[in-house]
């Protein structure tokens, strides 16, 4: 039998198939109803602490983590040799020195790029006239000496002296604001703590804009701050009330305005300053109305506005005119269509582009404004991504965009939006080599336990056999309403190229196929998601791709909830899984109204606290909350220490309880990165060790599967 974890135990003394965590059960009741939760103790009560001061972790917790690592670090050893191959392989896909395509900016191009050897990008310009090179900041001398660090936003004043970047350096994603004189080099005094990261300049050059996180990380509050002057006197702009509502800062294409948004994940509220003038008052465009959402562009005399009002589920576009820009105002400019969902609103000086999707599809829609005329942007491919790249240039023609497929490395283009010529700018090298024709994409429809046809993307090998013996990862998200690009990854034909088929479900949660296909995905509805995951895992079956057991589920985040809750319904479909900072506790976190994302997140899975019914609800399919006494297949769950998003004791918690409750003796490992958050290491290398790991672990219960089926 696995030992028992207790005070006086250390990860040396934990042998066997894994230690077993100690049990100080924490009862809870809501509406009548009682639960017993016996792990609540690797919840930390010093958790923003930890955050951002990880040695400050109470030994208990901290050696029950490390005792899970030194586990799965025994039990994955054997598989260190493939680990290493997979990392030098996947290595060799990538270019070292790669670069961004340069985007032009008055006199100078900005761009990153990264130097052989280096894990960080390097910030840097040229001047136009002479093609020189300016590194404005090295990322790989500034994580010198740090275990984590990450640039979040790396911001160049109008006048182009001025630099502003936010930098994380523990993985809990609050970010300090630094200034660098860029034509001196020198750093400015004056940082700025406890930001989110999103910074906007006034074009006076010398004010930005930033947001502030509040006690329970929450970005709350923006300031401006002067610079030069003391940060304690830097001025309060706009504070949320709402602790169900984020804060988000941008710029306006135009340059015009300083845009302050307030949101969850239903409703909205814009606000706006001119840049010109930053000391005014924030001016509010519409009151926020529950259910409505809205982003804001200016071009010309009018406002442009992206919205869901008046029951344009799928969106639309209206205008406002500046002085007059509530809803009373608004008129259709782009009515909503069923079935053509508007994602993303772009303007330059004489033209609008819109991205939408169809079809499951993307597409750029430009409309010139000379003449009213519209034209589309797409491609032939059955499966592809499509997304465009904002520059600084708002009186242009030119449009930037990149496209990719499963099989088609990324390719960045330049668009001449009144000649429609296009100009290929730069293509993803793959250094070790690729060869689309070596592979083949499709897309089918899987048919949904109450007749939903689900898309499905898959890559494969042209040699990999379709006759049922091939392995399976299937990846798949379903919340928020992102919709899961079919799009080129050089990391995933690692897999591939060891006989995988590499699949993606396109479940309801997502906007994949409109946002209908996101509202039949959530709260009262999510069962929806985990049911299409399993329905697209059947649907592979019954196709003669794979066979039950030969399937190894993929989710991160909410798409751990996804493979979670999926493994749980159904866990004889699947061979293994991999589940990524998982979001698995759901019922206890939507309860915590302490945790950063939990009010925010209630319109999304629901309010167990006010709602009996989102309560019964979300109990019914909570991962952590609905582990039985039945075999599992092999599980590796990953979390970080740091990460306010998903808390690390969510997938502790539930591997605790898996390996005290299983009935199998399959492998369970939990891998904690001690220095890091949700996103894992920052480093883009040591990022891979991450990734071959899990693939590790993915060959490594596919080739068992295949062995018992001999």
């Amino acid at each position: 039998m696995p030992d028992d974890i207790s005070d006086s135990q250390t990860p040396e003394n934990l042998q066997g198939s894994g230690p077993i965590a100690a049990i100080r059960p924490k009862t809870y009741s809501h509406h009548g109803i009682t639960r017993e939760d016996p792990y609540a103790w690797l919840r930390a009560d010093n958790w923003r602490e930890v955050m951002t001061d990880p040695g400050v972790l109470g030994d208990d917790i901290r050696d029950y983590l490390e005792a899970e690592n030194a586990h799965t670090k025994a039990g994955m050893a054997p598989t260190e040799a493939r680990q290493q191959a997979l990392f030098a392989e996947m290595k060799a896909r990538l270019k070292e020195d790669d670069s961004s395509v340069p985007s032009p900016d008055g006199a100078y191009a900005y761009y990153h790029r990264y130097e052989i050897g280096g894990q960080h990008p390097v910030f840097c310009r040229k001047r136009l006239d002479n093609d020189s090179e300016e590194v404005v900041l090295d990322g790989n001398r500034e994580a010198e000496g740090e275990s984590f660090f990450r640039v979040i936003a790396c911001e160049h004043s109008p006048d182009h002296r001025y630099l502003a970047y936010a930098a994380d350096r523990n993985g809990s994603e609050q970010y300090v604001v630094n200034f660098k004189d860029l034509d001196s080099g020198e750093k400015l005094a004056g940082s700025l703590g406890g930001a989110q990261g999103s910074l906007a300049w006034a074009n006076d050059d010398s004010t930005l804009f930033y947001v502030t996180l509040d006690a329970e990380h929450r970005p709350s509050k923006v300031f401006r701050h002067r610079l030069g002057s003391d940060p304690k006197e830097d001025v309060l702009v706009y504070a949320e009330s709402d602790p169900g509502f984020f804060i988000g800062l941008d710029v306006s294409e135009s340059r015009r305005f300083i845009v302050i948004s307030a949101h969850d994940h239903t409703t909205s509220e814009v606000r706006v300053i001119p840049a010109d003038r930053p000391e005014e008052e924030p001016r509010l465009i519409a009151p926020r109305d529950r259910g409505v959402e809205y982003e804001v562009s200016d071009q010309g005399e009018r406002f442009l506005i992206l919205t869901n009002a008046d029951g344009a589920i799928d969106f639309k576009i209206v205008e406002a005119p500046l002085d007059d820009p509530g809803r009373a105002a608004w008129r259709d400019l782009v009515p909503h269509r069923p079935g053509r969902l508007i994602l993303s609103l772009l303007t330059f000086k004489n033209f609008v582009v819109r991205l939408e999707r169809e079809d499951g599809l993307p597409r750029a829609v430009i409309t010139a404004l000379d003449d009213n005329s519209d034209h589309a942007v797409a491609f032939d491919e059955a499966a592809y991504s499509l997304g465009l790249l904002p520059g600084y240039l708002y009186d242009t023609a030119s449009l930037r965009f990149v496209y990719s497929s499963l099989t088609t490395p990324s390719r960045t283009y330049d668009y001449d939006m009144a000649t429609r010529e296009r100009t290929l700018l730069k293509e993803q090298e793959v250094p070790s080599g690729h060869d689309p024709a070596d592979y083949v994409s499709e897309r089918f429809m899987a048919r949904g336990h109450d007749g939903a046809e689900i898309p499905v993307s898959l890559v494969r090998r042209t040699s990999t056999p379709t006759d049922g013996s091939a392995p399976v990862l299937l990846y798949g998200y379903g919340a928020y309403g992102h919709a899961i690009p079919a799009g080129f990854s050089t990391n995933r034909f690692s897999l591939i190229d060891r006989g995988f088929i590499y699949v993606i479900a396109h479940v309801r949660g997502g906007t994949d196929k409109g946002y209908g296909w996101y509202l039949d995905g959530k709260l009262e509805d999510k069962a929806n998601s985990f049911r299409d995951f399993i329905s697209a895992g059947e649907a592979l079956v019954g196709r003669g791709l794979t066979q039950k057991g030969r399937i190894v589920a993929h989710g991160g985040s909410a798409g751990g909830l996804l493979v979670g809750a999926s493994v749980n319904m159904a866990p004889d479909l699947f061979g293994g899984v991999i589940a990524e900072v998982p979001f698995v506790d759901v019922l206890t976190t939507m309860c915590d109204t302490e945790l950063p994302l939990t009010p925010p997140e209630w319109p999304e899975w629901g309010n167990p606290i006010e709602d009996p019914e989102a309560y019964r609800t979300i109990a019914a399919y909570s991962p952590y909350d609905n582990v039985a006494a039945k075999a599992y297949p092999p599980i590796l769950a990953t979390a970080g220490l740091t990460d306010p998003r998903v808390t690390y004791w969510e997938p502790a918690k539930w591997v605790a309880k898996l390996r005290a409750t299983k009935i199998d003796d399959n492998p369970l490992y939990l891998k904690t990165n001690m220095s890091a958050g949700h996103g894992g290491a920052a480093g883009r290398f040591d990022k891979l060790n991450e990734v071959a790991l899990a693939y590790s672990f993915a060959l490594m219960v596919a080739e068992e599967t295949q062995l018992a089926s001999e």
